[in-house]
């Protein structure tokens, strides 16, 4: 069975979610520390973990930190509304998602389901092959990426987001675009993170993140990955 390891360290925001993600068939883990989070996931190894970053003791943004380092498990985020710059440096870390509070429990049940089907598609489906530019090479069955036959590490949605600009290379595609690419056409997405996955994207892939030669802005529309 899936199991979901949720962290926060309010007790009713912990039952609220156990109780709405067990009946939609997930085991839940439990942690109300940033610490007890890190040594639940490496010792359970959960699918996805929901992860609170105003925790009380090592700061959620570090936990994900953590956590990246240790594997690709998909991260959906729970942060306060006005925490518009943590939502950011949370998706630069690599998370998958988010989820401002206070939220619909349906709503985080609804997200993290889609988050894991887009992990599991992205893992489970091979519907193009290998993609090969210049010395970056995609190869979707396997969801592994290199250039120049390194190995470069991505997470489930940074990879989705990859193949969906890739597949297509010339043609320019609108935030709004991408994100129904990744999200899926249920969601009203915050499209500005569609910006912070290209820069963490950037940051892995381009030799000069700032001249970038394979994701490339087109100013006031969107973007397009490299042609030529």
């Amino acid at each position: 069975m899936t199991s979901i390891l949720v962290v926060d360290d309010e007790p009713r925001i912990l039952q609220l979610a156990r109780d709405y993600l067990e009946r939609a068939g997930f085991t839940v883990l439990a942690a109300e520390s940033g610490r007890a989070a890190l040594e639940t996931a490496r010792a359970r190894q959960p699918d996805l973990v929901v992860l609170d970053l105003g925790l009380p003791d090592v700061d959620g943004l570090e936990v994900a930190r953590a956590l990246r380092r240790d594997s690709d498990v998909p991260i959906v985020m729970l942060t306060a509304r006005d925490d518009e710059l943590d939502r950011i440096h949370g998706l630069e870390l690599g998370a998958d998602d988010y989820i401002t509070k206070p939220f619909s429990p349906r709503e985080m049940v609804a997200r993290v389901r889609a988050v894991l089907r887009r992990t599991e598609r992205g893992a489970l489906e091979a519907p193009g092959g290998r993609i090969a530019v210049a010395d970056l090479v995609i190869d979707e069955p396997t969801m592994r990426v290199e250039r120049g036959g390194q190995v470069i590490d991505v997470t489930a949605t940074e990879f989705q987001l990859l193949v969906a600009l890739a597949r297509r290379p010339g043609r320019i595609f609108t935030r709004a675009q991408l994100l129904d690419a990744i999200h899926g056409v249920e969601f009203e997405a915050y499209e500005r993170a569609i910006d912070t996955h290209v820069k963490n994207l950037r940051r892995k892939l381009e030799p000069e993140p700032h001249r970038p030669r394979y994701l490339l802005t087109v100013y006031g529309v969107g973007y397009r990955f490299a042609s030529d």
